[in-house]
This record gives structure tokens, sequence and C-alpha cells, in this order.
């Protein structure tokens, strides 16, 4: 069985957001970025599943900028044997992420793909459902166990009344949460081997879709600042306190 496994190219999760003086969006000059968590986690669990035997191949796909290169190459490093670039420098938003991921999955034939459920810039969490839907293909979300056997996949997900385990027909897409696993680091050696690996580079005319975004962003503005909090002597103050502002 194939994996397909799609990347993005995202602000690194340490780093402090910090919106543009004209309010057109977050700055991104001079900033470092990385593989969005999600889909480290995601990649992690291809390469988990190929070394149990469960997968031949892992294939790692990204639609971003050429600068996504290197989010490839980190998943490369960490063990996927190949990965496609889809090349564009416009902001692409999931519906068309989906119908790229459409494309390269018609192309690729694999058995499963396992989306990160969203990426820390943009918390859609759209693509891997939308991916689903355009395929005709079962779907299994927020996963924290995946277990796939005899041209099915065990999926164990978190809802609000504990732990629900849906069973889906091969092929099938995944989406994946915080606590299926802990992705491992790379070492130098294969990251010094990555960089000189090929990539499979594309672009959205390709694949005959249109990119063009149906969103637009008015405004971008960071949050206000939290107030200062205030001490109470007992319950009876507080919940007066609380009917005072209008919170109760």
């Amino acid at each position: 069985m194939k994996i397909l496994v799609p990347v993005k190219r995202v602000v690194d999760y340490n780093v402090k957001i910090r919106v543009k003086a004209d309010g057109s969006g977050v700055e991104l000059a001079n900033v470092k970025m990385s593989m969005n968590p999600f889909d480290e986690i995601s990649v992690e669990e291809a390469l988990r599943l190929k070394e149990a035997g469960k997968a031949e191949e892992v294939v790692v796909v990204s639609v971003g900028p050429a600068k996504a290169e290197e989010t490839l190459r980190t998943a490369l490093a960490m063990g996927a044997d190949r990965a496609i670039l889809i090349e564009t420098d416009d902001a692409v938003e999931p519906l068309a992420v989906a119908k790229l991921l459409k494309g390269v999955v018609e192309a690729e034939a694999p058995g499963l793909v396992i989306v990160g459920k969203q990426a820390i810039d943009d918390d859609s969490n759209q693509t891997g459902q939308m991916l689903a839907a355009l395929l005709g293909w079962g779907q299994g979300t927020f996963a924290s166990k995946v277990e796939p056997s005899d041209g099915k996949v065990a999926v164990t997900r978190e809802v609000d009344g504990g732990l629900q385990t849906v069973e889906l027909k091969l092929p099938a897409v995944v989406t994946t949460d915080l606590r299926l696993n802990e992705p491992r680091y790379a070492s130098l050696p294969n990251i010094m081997k990555a960089k000189k690996r090929p990539l499979d580079k594309k672009t959205p005319a390709d694949f005959g879709v249109d990119i063009a975004p149906h969103l637009k962003v008015l405004k971008t503005e960071e949050p206000a600042g939290r107030k200062a909090g205030v001490k109470v002597g007992s319950v009876a103050e507080l919940v007066s306190k609380l009917k005072a502002d209008g919170v109760i």
C-alpha cells in the first residue's frame, strides 16, 4: 500500500506572530518557517505504518512557493520515499488545495491519505474532509489511533463522550490529531542526504485547477490585551462581581 501525506509550510509554532503594519496579514519576512505540526504527526504515522510492514511507500506533497522545498526535504529526512511540490506563489484556499490533492491521488493511486487535521496558520480544518468528498472516499477525522488491516482501516477518534472507533474501507482519508504520536527528529546525515534528493515539481495548471481565491481578507489585527484580574475574598463576592460585570 502507498500512503500519501500532504504537508504545509507555516510559521514555526515557537515564533510570536506579528501583524503587518497595514493590517493586510501576518508578517512573514525574516520569520522562521517549518512544517505544520499536525502534518509532522501525519508523516510520522505513515512512516510507522511502513516500518510495521503495512505500507510500501510514503509520498509527501506540498502546495506552495519554491521555499516549500525545505518542508518537503524535512519529510524526506524523516524517512519519506518521494516528494511532490505543486509550486505557486499565490495564496491557496482549502478547496483549491483539496482539488489539487485529488489530482495527485488520481496520479499516484495511494491506498491511504493521511492529512493533518488543520494548519496552525489558518485553522481551517477543511482540506481532509473536502478531499474525501471529492474522491468519494470514506474519512476518519481527528484520529488518535490508526490500524489498517485486510483492506480496511480502524480509526479511533476522540469525541465528547470518550473514544469512538470507526472502520473504513480502503482507500480512505484520515486526519490526524495531536495525540496520535510523537514525531521523530530527522538525523543530521538524513538531512544532508535529503538536500540532494530530487523533487517532482508540478504547477496547478498541470491539474487543471483554478486556484483563484473566493474569500477576501479585509483586515488582520492582533487580539486585544488581556485586562488585569482582581482578587475576591469569598465565593459570594465572586458571584456578586460576576453579576455586576454582566458575566452571569
